[in-house]
């Protein structure tokens, strides 16, 4: 049974920086995508970033130049590194493992920007 555990949200002033880990437990092949969604209040669930098994990357726009994402094969973890954060950044994050068909959810963990 594949199991996704997010680690690292909570709260921050504008302008500070989060890091976001995700530790990814059972069976999976490297042949995957992995990322991090987030759902801000009344808002729907966006794609912040993903990664795949040989490194390739991509952003949502907004995040583009503030947020890194990265992954270890060898420890099947994907973090997500914030930088600059932004009130507008507040939401929960999610993290994401898309293997073939099938898609893997964390709990998500709360990030709260102030202002």
């Amino acid at each position: 049974q594949v199991q996704l555990v997010e680690s690292g949200g909570g709260l921050v002033q504008a302008g500070g920086s989060l890091r976001l880990s995700c530790a990814v437990s059972g069976s999976i092949f490297r042949s995957n995508v992995m990322g991090w969604y987030r759902q801000a209040p009344g808002k729907q669930c966006d794609l912040v970033a993903d990664i795949t098994g040989g490194g390739t990357t991509n952003y949502a726009d907004y995040v583009k130049g503030r947020f890194t994402i990265s992954r270890d094969n060898s420890k099947n973890t994907v973090d997500l590194q914030m930088n600059n954060l932004k009130p507008e950044d507040t939401a929960v994050y999610y993290c994401w493992l898309a293997v073939a068909t099938r898609n893997y959810w964390g709990q998500g963990t709360q990030v709260f920007v102030s202002s």
